[in-house]
């Protein structure tokens, strides 16, 4: 497999883009995980990893997105973009996901990502503006990779992402983009809908035949004005999907993306980790794109590395996810966002300001912590690149010992020990005084 995979990049991609690959993403990405956990044996914090939602537009009205695409238009200008790059890249920062909205709606998003050549951007797109022209810039700048979303079939995909003829246009974008040799990959929203035509070796076959690079699987989300949860994953199918990507990492000449568990299996949630936050359109800090409350902005006239680590609703939000489970605390304990909510006073940061009524109407679903069934990688390279770069920090163990370390502190003398062990499922060993 490594061999076939050594092959392909080697013979289907341009040169230029492979060397810019390595030398952001592997050398520099490597520095920057590496200043990251420095900053976290220090008790400091910035994330190295943000999500960047530039534009709340879209053409399309997907089922389960908590984006106000319909809403008036509101974007993060390029100013106010490069600020945010220059003040991430001070502290180490390598690599943006640019969201959306649909990204390339951005009438300054191509003078931004070619105004920041030493930094590397994954876009999440629907395709549908990825013209030939884009492409051809894009492999110009040589520092993006398109993420090209696929929710399906041509009939699923009408269905999900609510407009007629959506494959067709998808397929082209991702056309654009193959035809001019970027680093390109293809992500699902696994739901009811599409996971028996997506989580199936026949389909990578096909991204593989393509030329795609990486496929990514994400877990449908019932968030959002329209947040249909009936298409929202069993517990059985979330393990299913787990052992369908650990084994096609195993056995296909293609990178496959998971960013909800670490090498032993265990689950792990990146906002939850310290791994990544998010910034919306308005310019609000969030923890991650489906949490849409905040008490802090990119705005404000403090460096956005003091905004975030003086942050005590991001603080808060890391300690009670990591408290109370390693999975997605927006599917199982929605309760505990609005208690958040409510203790920050934090403001509402959708248009259409109806989010806390949505979590309060929301009903728990499984996430992607199953205790007692965690699935290894089989593949030494996976292992071996999450142990050096994606990993829980210590944030699990951390939490389950400053609990009892209180607890203990109140019922035994000052400077007694707590040598609690880490929670079941953590690996992570943290030392406390």
């Amino acid at each position: 497999m490594y061999l076939r995979m050594a092959k392909r990049v080697l013979l289907e991609t341009d040169k230029r883009l492979l060397l810019k690959f390595a030398w952001i993403m592997g050398v520099k990405g490597f520095l920057s995980m590496r200043r990251h956990r420095a900053r976290m044996a220090r008790g400091e914090f910035f994330p190295p990893f943000l999500y960047v939602s530039v534009i709340n537009s879209c053409n399309l009205r997907c089922q389960g997105c908590w984006v106000d695409v319909g809403a008036k238009q509101q974007k993060i200008d390029a100013p106010a973009l490069n600020r945010l790059i220059r003040d991430a890249k001070a502290m180490g920062n390598c690599f943006f996901g640019i969201l959306g909205g649909e990204p390339f709606l951005h009438d300054e998003l191509l003078d931004v990502v070619g105004a920041h050549r030493d930094c590397y951007f994954q876009v999440f797109t629907n395709g549908h503006f990825v013209t030939d022209a884009v492409a051809s810039e894009l492999r110009k700048f040589g520092n993006v990779t398109p993420l090209i979303s696929i929710e399906g079939s041509e009939i699923v995909s009408d269905v999900r992402r609510g407009r007629a003829k959506v494959y067709g246009k998808t397929m082209e974008g991702l056309e654009n983009c193959l035809r001019h040799r970027l680093l390109t990959g293809v992500c699902t929203s696994l739901c009811r809908s599409n996971i028996e035509d997506l989580l199936r070796e026949e389909w990578i076959d096909q991204l593989i035949d393509m030329g795609v690079m990486y496929a990514w699987y994400h877990i449908y989300r019932p968030v959002g004005p329209d947040a249909c949860p009936e298409l929202a994953l069993t517990a059985d199918q979330q393990l299913a999907a787990r052992e369908f990507v650990v084994r096609m990492r195993s056995r296909k000449p293609i990178a496959m993306i998971d960013a909800y568990y670490d090498g032993k299996g265990n689950a792990l949630c990146p906002a939850a980790t310290g791994f990544t936050h998010h910034i919306s359109p308005w310019g609000d800090i969030e923890p991650c794109p489906v949490i849409q409350f905040a008490k802090d902005s990119i705005h404000d006239a403090r460096p956005l590395s003091e905004t975030i680590r003086q942050s005590a609703f991001l603080r808060d939000f890391r300690e009670t996810a990591a408290g109370a489970t390693r999975g997605c605390i927006v599917l199982e304990r929605p309760d505990l966002l609005i208690e958040l909510m409510d203790k920050h006073a934090a403001r509402d940061s959708t248009a259409r300001k109806t989010m806390r009524e949505e979590l309060a109407a929301m009903r728990p679903h499984p996430s992607q912590f199953h205790p007692g069934h965690a699935i290894p990688e089989r593949a030494w390279f996976y292992r071996f690149v999450k142990f050096l770069a994606f990993r829980d920090f210590g944030m699990y163990a951390r939490r389950f010992r400053i609990e009892n370390w209180r607890k203990t502190e109140a019922e035994e003398p000052i400077g007694a020990r707590c040598d609690a062990p880490a929670p079941r499922g953590s690996e992570a060993t943290v030392s406390w005084p």
